[in-house]
């Protein structure tokens, strides 16, 4: 069932498909990096592929419009975590990819969505995974804009430490950007 979830998501918004594998590749190599147990990298490895399956539920208008989205566009895209967890919520094998589906737009300071958690409130996983969203988000190229230089990008991960990003999972992914453990991810 996991698999024709994110084969619809594949299906409907190859692009998306797309992030969600290079987030989870990521995810991955920090959390090694970290040392995460077997334990933690399964649930990871469920939650990375999953974490915007929401999105099958928002237009596919608003997904690839190009420009800024309206105020009431962007609070259709602020649901895709709630949706998402419907969608997987009843699936038994999932339970572990919920906090990465559910978390992963939450922010270290509150201001996120669509709990508007704060700190470690947000669950571990969600937190590792909302720094390696926004870093791919940078470096991609979306409809509404180019991407960023990969140094910009970091620039702002480091920037925003401590306010959007949790400090110690923003400086793991900092240090393993600069001791050469993600830079080849980056291209994938």
């Amino acid at each position: 069932m996991l698999a024709a979830l994110a084969s619809a998501l594949a299906a409907r918004d190859p692009s998306t498909a797309a992030h969600c594998a290079r987030v989870t590749y990521l995810a991955e190599r920090v959390a090694v990096w970290l040392g995460w147990d077997e334990g933690r990298l399964r649930a990871l490895k469920m939650g990375g592929p999953l974490h915007d399956i929401g999105k099958v539920m928002i237009s596919e208008t608003i997904l690839r419009k190009r420009g800024p989205l309206e105020p009431e566009e962007l609070a259709e895209i602020r649901t895709h975590p709630s949706a998402g967890a419907r969608l997987i919520g009843p699936i038994w094998p999932a339970q572990e990819a919920l906090p990465y589906v559910l978390y992963h737009h939450e922010r270290w300071d509150g201001s996120g969505y669509p709990s508007g958690c704060r700190g470690t409130q947000i669950p571990e996983g969600a937190r590792l995974l909302a720094v390696v969203d926004a870093f791919d988000a940078m470096t991609s190229t979306r409809p509404y804009r180019r991407a960023l230089h990969v140094s910009r990008a970091l620039a702002e991960i480091e920037r925003c430490a401590g306010t959007q990003f949790d400090p110690d999972m923003a400086s793991a992914f900092l240090d393993a950007w600069n001791a050469g453990a993600l830079r080849f991810a980056a291209a994938v």
